[in-house]
């Protein structure tokens, strides 16, 4: 581990949007009271502003104004230590989801979560990331996906799915209109996701496919802070939509895959994207405006869970409602929903972190997720994230909580006319 490597890639990165915000903190503390893992555990440390701490002590001793002269009289804050770095790693990967609900609080209009990001860029170049998110970022470059699915299992799975719900999965089709990508979670343990995406595709009639190259949605090289596997995971998707000659890549139901791609995605290849971007969601709801989904009412009592990358940090709050409305027939909103929703406490790469202490702090985090959803008293909670589906599942089965838990292209599979 060396500080110095992260304190030099912070200064690197510490452009002028981010020294505005260092600069722009009043430490008013509103951040706290939006961020599950202080509201749930009480430790000041889990502050979101505290965790810039590393950040700004060494932007005060290096880059602000003047702040060689602080120096020179001994007015600068001490360099930032190894010790200091090992300490915040909690902070910064274990305690943080990168959710933006602290960004979405503060007066100052601070974006914390983008700067944690920054963080996480630098810790990595300085070895103070979870060997978990270590690992599963470089299995990610090495075979393909995080949890090791290789474009051969990837094509036996498909063709699974494709028996198991009596639809067509095309893969690699070239001049299709839509690539449609999936996370290592749908494929390995949700794959009722993949096959629901399929059925309604077909059902709508949309020319589509899989690529065997660029399926990956899931980007651990954002959740790590490893740069490399970043773009590389960006590029397969891109090479692969380009050498298919589609029009359209939908990212399935994932939340962070749509901002990697879509919002980060042309500044880490360094050129505009040769086709459009939409979340499942997004793409669903277009659907159903353009006529081509044919849904029977839904009648069980639902609330929705908005996956903070795709509704609050993504820009797509409006597509899910859009679809529900009019066939789920008892549609519950629950309180602080939208763009103010609660995190599930899993992302960020949270959930893949398996040190007991991070477990624990997620499981008591995800305590405020049960509340907004009981307090609507729906049985069903949909969302439209694999990982918040694995985040609510886990804590259902840590709590007993006796909640339905499903994701959204599967209700509406299920709801599909003939």
């Amino acid at each position: 581990m060396s500080a110095r490597n992260t304190i030099d890639r912070l200064m690197e990165r510490t452009n002028p949007a981010i020294a505005s915000y260092l600069d722009a903190c009043v430490h008013c503390g509103l951040c706290a009271a939006a961020c599950h893992f202080y509201e749930t555990s009480g430790d000041p440390r889990h502050t979101p502003a505290y965790k810039l701490k590393p950040l700004e002590k060494a932007y005060k001793r290096h880059k602000a104004p003047f702040s060689n002269l602080r120096k020179a009289f001994g007015l600068a804050p001490p360099e930032v230590s190894d010790g200091e770095l090992r300490e915040w790693q909690e902070l910064i990967y274990d305690t943080c989801t990168m959710c933006g609900r602290c960004t979405l609080a503060c007066p100052m209009g601070i974006d914390i979560a983008g700067t944690i990001g920054v963080m996480r860029t630098a810790m990595f170049e300085g070895g103070f990331t979870p060997s978990d998110l270590v690992e599963q970022a470089q299995r990610a470059k090495d075979v393909g996906s995080p949890l090791g699915v290789t474009p051969e299992l990837l094509a036996e799975r498909l063709e699974w799915i494709a028996d198991e719900f009596e639809t067509e999965v095309p893969l690699d089709k070239t001049g299709a209109e839509v690539m449609l990508t999936a996370s290592s979670i749908e494929v390995m343990k949700y794959t009722e996701s993949i096959g629901s995406m399929a059925k309604i595709f077909n059902h709508a009639g949309v020319n589509w496919t899989f690529s065997s190259k660029g399926y990956e949605a899931t980007n651990f090289g954002v959740l790590s802070g490893n740069g490399d596997v970043n773009r590389t995971m960006v590029t397969r998707l891109v090479d692969a939509a380009e050498e298919l000659q589609v029009k359209l890549v939908v990212i399935p139901e994932c939340g962070h895959a749509l901002g990697a791609l879509r919002w980060t995605g042309p500044n880490v290849i360094g050129r505009e994207l040769p086709f459009e971007v939409l979340h499942i969601s997004e793409y669903l709801a277009k659907l159903k405006r353009d006529g081509r989904l044919k849904l029977k009412s839904y009648g069980k009592p639902m609330t929705y869970h908005d996956p903070c990358q795709v509704s609050r940090r993504g820009g797509a709050t409006k597509a899910a409602r859009e679809l529900l409305n009019g066939f789920a027939q008892d549609f519950r909103e629950s309180k602080h929903a939208g763009t103010a929703n609660w995190c599930c406490g899993g992302g960020g790469g949270v959930i893949s972190i398996s040190d007991p202490k991070t477990v624990d702090g997620r499981l008591k985090a995800f305590k405020i997720k049960m509340d907004q959803v009981d307090d609507t008293e729906a049985d069903v909670v949909v969302s439209a994230c694999s990982n918040c589906r694995l985040a609510l599942d886990d804590g259902a089965k840590h709590y007993a909580w006796g909640r339905e838990i499903t994701n959204l292209a599967e209700v509406v599979a299920e709801q599909l006319e003939e």
